[in-house]
């Protein structure tokens, strides 16, 4: 990961999760996101019964989950060894983490931007392995650092890469059906052509 485990302690988060002023999310818009991805999903008639959070920084998905997706079990797995120890969850990193099964929503925010080209690589392929269903997958890019983020609440010191080299690798797995959401190819799934977004 880029640079060492000190640099996801206490203050970052302090500064890009906890505090108003400086926040680049909170609570209210994981929030928006669980609900949007729960209707889609029982638009498609896609059962979620076990969640994954790669990255599951303060707990903003687990909280979200417990109101849309009541039913499903979550787990948290985080680089973060200060969090790990705040919160209890699994440590781990989603370039190599393994897990006896997998899960029917897999989620990943905020976590890919952190890894070198190599490194993220093999993060997609390893989010293909955990996941059975779907993905929920958000990195910044280019793109958006110079155009959609908040510079001034988002941290820039990150590999910045194009939306199209993450669709490239994502594309040996996955159906983009927008909104970040990218479903397994091998799921027996009916998705109209017009759902699918092009990778």
């Amino acid at each position: 990961m880029n640079g060492s485990n000190e640099k996801f302690g206490k203050a970052y988060y302090q500064k890009y999760y906890l505090n108003e002023k400086t926040r680049v999310s909170d609570q209210a818009a994981i929030n928006k996101l669980a609900a949007f991805a729960s209707a889609y999903f029982r638009f498609l008639d896609i059962d979620v019964y076990q969640i994954l959070d790669m990255g599951c920084g303060v707990g903003h998905w687990q909280k979200a989950t417990r109101k849309h997706f009541p039913s499903a079990r979550y787990k948290g797995v985080e680089f973060s060894e200060y969090l790990c120890k705040k919160h209890g969850w699994t440590q781990g990193s989603v370039v190599d983490y393994r897990d006896s099964k997998t899960y029917d929503f897999v989620v990943c925010q905020g976590v890919l931007q952190y890894l070198d080209n190599k490194q993220c690589k093999l993060a997609v392929e390893n989010l293909a392995s955990l996941t059975n269903a779907v993905l929920y997958l958000q990195a910044l890019t280019m793109t958006d650092w110079e155009e959609n983020a908040d510079q001034n609440v988002t941290d820039g010191e990150v590999f910045l890469r194009s939306s199209k080299w993450y669709r490239r690798y994502l594309s040996d797995f996955f159906i983009s059906i927008g909104g970040g959401l990218f479903v397994k190819k091998d799921l027996n799934l009916v998705l109209y052509d017009l759902e699918k977004l092009c990778l």
